[in-house]
């Protein structure tokens, strides 16, 4: 204890000795006067003691709080000079104020009062809020910088450490991955042994050589599949060759009438080998439900794609489509009634393929329903085609209708789309779990959750041409009337572009069958036939159209003036007949607000991947998409899409 606070107990005691003194002469004075007297000047005598040692307290604490003021001064001086960490003081014009020796020693100098914070720190942003923290790189070392703007004030700290090995961490993860040959049975068809293995043993090197150019570790599964093992870090570097092995392997077997493609499923990022399983064959299914020739990549919850150039291999045969009818007869068998759904603003393939789906149930004499609301202008004439025939029509109901008609025993049939929110009525998807999907385009990153069957193959045309396919294996024998073989046909007709585009041999089979069954092409070419006024309105739009990058066509649509889906995706078709045009995007304002962009291919461009960063979807040479935003802040938008394109792989096969 200090001595002057031995001195402050003390003379406490004193005081009170005082005090009793000051009583005692008080009482005296009333017994006798000599006495009283002595003991007045005793108590003066000690009053003066008190006064005077008291005064040499607050002398003596003075001096200690002065000591006191200045030791924790020097010592707080020295705890800010010796911090781990470095502090920035700015003022409004973010012009550094103060920083303490760490600051400095991290930059290398010795005062950077004066300076900007822009200066200092070139690499660091400043984030928006109260308190805010952001990771900077400043030379060989990352900082971790917490802003408090309301003092004006950054604290930063080394975490160069911590950085380095949970990077480490990150890159030693595991990666595994699946590579398929898309069509070797397509190819090899009509091949000897030894063609088949000179074939074979060409591909397999090539698939090997890039393993061990990229240190995978590789183990073949079966001829045409092999698994192989990495790590993140070297995934990294195989999406920045954008997975290049595919290319090779194409143009190594272009000498085929059919060139080799591979499909590569990879996943990483899961919380056990399990998970990865699973997220590896999920990310080959949508490799192959893409059309193939293509890599996708699920990390976490993030699914990127790379390549997919090629329109899908065609298949020869059939035995898919019998297996899927086959599934299909036994589902409809089984369930209460059937209820089929196509998209929004449905299209002629939508409506075409439902009505194919509708008498597949008919077969069964299960009660069957198409869902349907409102008539848009691109089925306006195949609906009063419908009306007539009473016994057809009076199978198509409104959302509101199928909500009360769906039970647990339903079975909900979806076409044209495999995208739940793309379906007029989503909520009857939740109220049966016996769903199937039927649908022509590439597969897209969102998907309806756990359908029984998924019936989904790109290379068709349309997706009239695969339910054609599936009632010629579903029933022994099918008799199709006239309005419905001419509404799958004029699916078909019109998603072929009149069989000029995406059209195989199967097409025209099923094209076939039709013809057979009464479909006819002259209600059609009515039904196709186009007013005087809509085309003066195409017309329009296709004055707007600008040439980019040499060979792509973009039209934007004149501000406040709206047109239909119909017509902005008919601009996009006709654009595409011009010369030296092998892409063509046209946007334009809907009546709903919404901005819409078609876009259109010969092959040459896969529109799809493009429409995909806009938020839509399709096919290579056929895809669209919705935005909210002006023409102008769409094309905008879509021109820095294809710049990206452009520099990352290019923009054309």
């Amino acid at each position: 204890m200090p001595k002057f606070l031995v001195k402050r107990w003390h003379g406490m005691h004193h005081i009170g000795a005082f005090i009793i003194m000051v009583a005692m002469t008080a009482a005296l004075s009333w017994l006798h006067w000599l006495a009283a007297a002595l003991s007045l000047l005793a108590t003066i005598g000690y009053g003066l003691f008190t006064l005077f040692a008291e005064r040499a307290f607050r002398r003596d604490l003075r001096a200690y709080l002065n000591t006191l003021s200045y030791r924790v001064k020097k010592a707080g001086n020295e705890v800010i000079s010796e911090l781990p960490f470095g502090i920035v003081l700015y003022n409004d014009e973010k012009i550094v104020e103060w920083h303490n020796p760490f600051v400095a020693e991290m930059l290398g100098g010795e005062s950077f009062i004066g300076q900007s914070l822009k200066e200092l720190f070139p690499s660091w942003q400043p984030p928006k809020g109260k308190e805010l923290h952001s990771e900077v790189p400043v030379g060989s070392k990352v900082y971790s910088f917490t802003l408090k703007a309301d003092d004006r004030l950054i604290y930063i700290r080394d975490i160069t450490q911590r950085w380095t090995i949970e990077r480490k961490y990150e890159d030693e993860k595991l990666a595994i991955g699946i590579v398929m040959m898309d069509n070797l049975e397509e190819i090899t068809q009509g091949m000897d042994e030894q063609q088949r293995a000179a074939l074979l043993s060409k591909v397999t090197s090539e698939i090997t050589d890039w393993a061990q150019r990229y240190q995978l570790f590789l183990k073949r599964l079966t001829s045409d599949r092999y698994m192989f093992i990495t790590d993140h870090a070297t995934l990294k570097q195989l999406e920045q060759s954008r997975f290049d092995i595919l290319d090779q392997v194409r143009e190594m077997t272009h000498e085929q009438k059919i060139p080799m493609t591979l499909s590569i499923g990879i996943a990483a990022g899961g919380a056990n080998a399990i998970e990865l399983g699973q997220w590896m064959q999920t990310s080959l299914d949508f490799a192959l439900g893409r059309g193939g020739d293509q890599a996708a990549i699920k990390i976490g919850e993030k699914q990127t794609f790379y390549g997919g150039k090629s329109g899908a291999v065609e298949k020869r045969t059939r035995v898919r489509a019998r297996v899927v009818a086959h599934a299909l007869r036994d589902m409809i068998k089984e369930s209460s009634n059937v209820i089929i759904m196509g998209h929004k603003m449905p299209d002629m393939d939508s409506v075409g393929a439902a009505i194919g789906v509708l008498k597949a149930a008919q077969l069964f004499e299960k009660e069957a329903y198409i869902v349907i609301e409102g008539v848009n202008p691109a089925i306006s004439r195949l609906m009063e085609m419908i009306k007539e025939e009473p016994k057809l029509s009076k199978w198509f109901i409104s959302p509101e209708q199928a909500l009360t008609l769906t039970g647990p025993k339903s079975l909900a049939v979806v076409v044209d789309t495999h995208r739940a929110s793309m379906v007029k009525e989503p909520k009857l998807l939740s109220m049966t779990e016996r769903v199937v999907v039927l649908d022509h385009h590439r597969r897209s990153e969102e998907f309806i959750n756990n359908p029984l069957l998924v019936y989904m193959e790109p290379y068709a045309s349309s997706t009239c041409e695969l339910i054609t396919e599936l009632l010629q294996y579903i029933h022994e024998r099918v008799s199709l009337d006239v309005t419905e073989a001419t509404a799958l046909l004029a699916g078909i007709t019109v998603d072929t572009k009149n069989f000029l585009l995406r059209t195989g041999a199967r097409t025209f089979e099923a094209a076939s069958f039709l013809r057979r069954n009464g479909a006819d092409s002259t209600l059609i070419l009515r039904m196709l036939k186009e007013d005087l006024n809509d085309y003066v309105k195409k017309a329009e739009i296709i004055k707007q159209a600008e040439i980019v990058h040499d060979h792509i066509a973009i039209a934007v649509t004149e501000p406040n003036r709206k047109y239909s889906q119909l017509m902005i995706a008919q601009a996009a078709d006709t654009l595409l007949n011009m010369n030296d045009v092998l892409a063509s995007f046209v946007i334009g304002e809907r009546p709903d607000g919404f901005i819409a962009i078609s876009a259109r291919s010969l092959g040459h461009m896969n529109v799809q991947v493009v429409m995909e960063r806009m938020g839509g979807g399709g096919h290579l040479t056929n895809a669209a998409a919705q935005l909210e935003c002006s023409p102008k802040e769409a094309a905008k938008r879509l021109k820095q899409v294809l710049k990206e394109i452009e520099e990352e792989e290019g923009l054309f096969e």
